[in-house]
């Protein structure tokens, strides 16, 4: 039915056609470029088979829009802007074409092309050339609507392509794989869960294989807290210090060939980045369920590069698409946070997603506090990055009793800015940066510090806010992202609006002036952190992989 009607259209165009061209108005053709571009954003919102057909009818009319400009070529003096707009066209097109072949069967996809292609250039053809006359057109319309009703009818036809079996588990231990784009010895609240993670399923007898970025270009293959580490040789990315990441090259053979000799029962994907997609790939193709865990927020790596900031909203939004696409084939979601879960869903990511915190091991925190430090000091412990906002704490500095420190453990790539805000701010013998510590001198840190500071506003649990907590400190924190979840005003802290010096400053002074104040928020920390728990955590990620490896129906109902 499609061959005929389109060797119909395609018959009735060519006798009808007015052969002596005259110059073509290029102009009125500009119609195919919105249509195209059109196609392509509802095909981002859509997937399988659907996305497969409207990325595959824009890379039609791109195509068919290029004749024409070649056509034009042939006819008339053009310049070099016909040139720039048909490879542009013609590159986007391709592009297009890649996305169709990925998301659904390939012969739609060549139907599509090889009937919307002449389509398009001919409709063109007669708004630019004036080739056809209105009689004529509406003669070669009806073989047109054939050649299209045929192609429906494939797009129906065509059968689904069978989802590979789900595999039967093995009785005893599971053997988890855990995909992660960061990890120890990286120093992020991410690469620590996903550490914690490893070694408290391994302490439970499971075979846990860890797979993840080297920290440097080689292979490499360890095991420590009887976690068996697979690192990928990784390149240092230019716009952080201390980021590697694995070459997509590299990762599209190794982490297939690793998943295939480990063999697991569950992936557990940490991150949709280059391992973590690549481990998605290869486990969903495989039949391994797949658990994917979210710790990242676009507004994170928007401080690294020397981008416009009107280049901040689009890239955003397409962060989210991108990470919605990559975690949509997994079997279940999961964020550390409600708040973040929301963020997920209102980002994409069509379906439930579970809230499990990452956890803490409380005891490692908890204690008698050390000996207490000579002055009253404000902690802060994490990366010095652009969205922790730790300039807001120095500028708040300025306006604490004149014996207070503030005492900032960790680095990042804003560190020489800070330290030159605190000598401009007068308050370099005020404040101390630490750097990177070892975990015994973190957990003094904890311990002698009189209040908790965390004025970060992308932060998606927050791992050292939790810790702090643990040992027994109240916390000031931004009243942004997933700090409410945390910290409950005037019961184990205070929130203050982000950017806000002065509140900030006020807060933390109500804390560090009200010795009775800070003992029962310590104490009221403590039992917040309770539901909180490293091994409650474990608990329910071990529910969720006998779930999805042995009632995989039963995920729906705990969604």
């Amino acid at each position: 039915m499609s061959v005929a009607g389109l060797a119909g259209f395609v018959a009735l165009s060519a006798t009808a056609a007015n052969t002596a061209l005259p110059a073509p108005d290029l102009a009125t053709a500009q119609w195919a470029l919105p249509v195209a571009a059109g196609l392509a954003v509802a095909a981002r919102y859509t997937r399988g088979r659907t996305r497969s057909l409207l990325s595959a009818l824009g890379t039609a009319v791109l195509f068919g829009f290029t004749s024409a400009l070649i056509r034009a070529a042939t006819v008339a003096p053009f310049s070099l802007l016909v040139i720039a707009e048909a490879v542009a066209a013609t590159l986007a097109g391709a592009w297009l074409l890649h996305q169709a072949y990925a998301s659904g069967p390939a012969p739609i996809v060549a139907g599509v092309t090889t009937i919307v292609d002449p389509l398009s250039a001919v409709l063109i053809g007669v708004f630019a050339y004036g080739e056809l006359t209105p009689g004529q057109l509406a003669g070669v319309a009806v073989p047109g609507l054939i050649a299209v009703g045929g192609l429906v009818l494939l797009t129906r036809e065509l059968p689904s392509p069978a989802a590979p079996a789900r595999r039967v588990r093995r009785e005893g231990p599971l053997r988890i794989a855990i995909t992660a784009d960061t990890y120890p010895p990286d120093v992020n609240g991410a690469a620590n869960f996903a550490a914690r993670l490893a070694s408290g399923l391994a302490a439970r007898g499971h075979d846990v294989h860890v797979l993840c970025p080297s920290p440097t270009s080689e292979d490499c293959t360890e095991t420590a807290a009887g976690v068996t580490v697979h690192r990928l040789g990784s390149v240092r990315t230019p716009f952080h210090p201390t980021f590697r990441v694995c070459p997509p090259w590299r990762t599209a053979k190794a982490v297939p060939a690793l998943l295939a000799g480990i063999d697991p029962d569950v992936v557990h994907t940490q991150a949709h980045f280059l391992v973590g997609r690549s481990a998605v790939r290869a486990a969903t193709a495989a039949g391994v369920p797949v658990v994917a865990t979210n710790h990242f927020m676009p507004e994170n790596l928007l401080g690294y590069g020397p981008l416009p900031r009107w280049t901040h909203r689009p890239l955003i939004r397409l962060a989210w698409r991108d990470l919605a696409r990559v975690f949509g084939r997994a079997t279940v979601c999961t964020t550390p946070t409600p708040r973040a879960a929301q963020l997920l869903e209102q980002n994409g990511l069509h379906r439930p997603v579970l809230a499990i915190s990452c956890g803490i091991d409380r005891a490692h925190y908890a204690g008698p506090p050390d000996e207490p430090a000579e002055a009253p000091n404000v902690l802060f412990v994490g990366r010095l990055d652009a969205e922790k906002n730790v300039h807001e704490l120095l500028e708040a500095a300025v306006f604490l009793p004149p014996d207070v420190r503030v005492e900032l453990v960790g680095d990042g790539s804003e560190r020489g800015r800070l330290e030159a805000l605190a000598k401009r701010l007068g308050l370099t013998d005020r404040v101390t940066f630490h750097g990177f510590v070892p975990d015994e001198d973190l957990v003094r840190a904890y311990r002698r510090c009189t209040v908790f500071c965390m004025p970060g506003t992308a932060e998606l649990q927050s791992l050292v806010t939790m810790e702090a907590m643990a040992a027994g400190k109240p916390v000031v924190a931004a009243d942004a992202m997933a700090l409410p979840h945390l910290v409950r005003p005037g019961r184990n802290g205070w929130l203050y609006p982000p950017g806000d010096v002065a509140a900030l400053a006020g807060r933390l002074t109500a804390v560090l002036t009200d010795a009775p104040a800070r003992t029962a928020m310590g104490r009221a920390g403590l039992e917040l952190i309770a539901a909180h728990d490293l091994d409650s955590t474990l608990d329910t990620f071990e529910g969720v992989y006998l779930d999805v490896t042995v009632r995989p129906e039963a995920v729906a109902l705990r969604g």
